[in-house]
């Protein structure tokens, strides 16, 4: 199992970005995708999932109206459409799948 993980960066608030994770080594679509991410100096904390056809997606309370978790099941890619970006939303993200993790990519929101 692979996932590599891109589309971070340095951002203002209010700004927006769009993570990819593509995915390998699996059959992509059998299988529910998450996006976890960890602040500095905090824990692993859940941000989202979406099942396996896409149809239901799932939020933690703070970035509902702002983050969109999409999947392409064709090209075996995960996404997390970020909107209005908050200090607080910085962290590395990751794409999970079941115990496999992808590197991570670092999501800053900073003036």
């Amino acid at each position: 199992v692979q996932l590599v993980e891109s589309g971070g960066g340095l951002i203002q608030p209010g700004g927006s970005l769009r993570l990819s994770c593509a995915a390998s080594g699996f059959t992509f679509s059998n299988y529910q995708m998450s996006w976890v991410r960890q602040a500095p100096g905090k824990g692993l904390e859940w941000v989202s999932s979406i099942n396996t056809e896409g149809a239901k997606k799932y939020y933690i309370e703070s970035v509902k109206g702002r983050f969109t978790i999409s999947r392409s099941n064709a090209k075996n890619t995960l996404y997390l459409q970020m909107n209005n970006l908050k200090p607080e939303d910085t962290a590395v993200y990751y794409c999970n799948v079941d115990q496999y993790w992808g590197q991570g990519t670092q999501v800053t929101v900073s003036s």
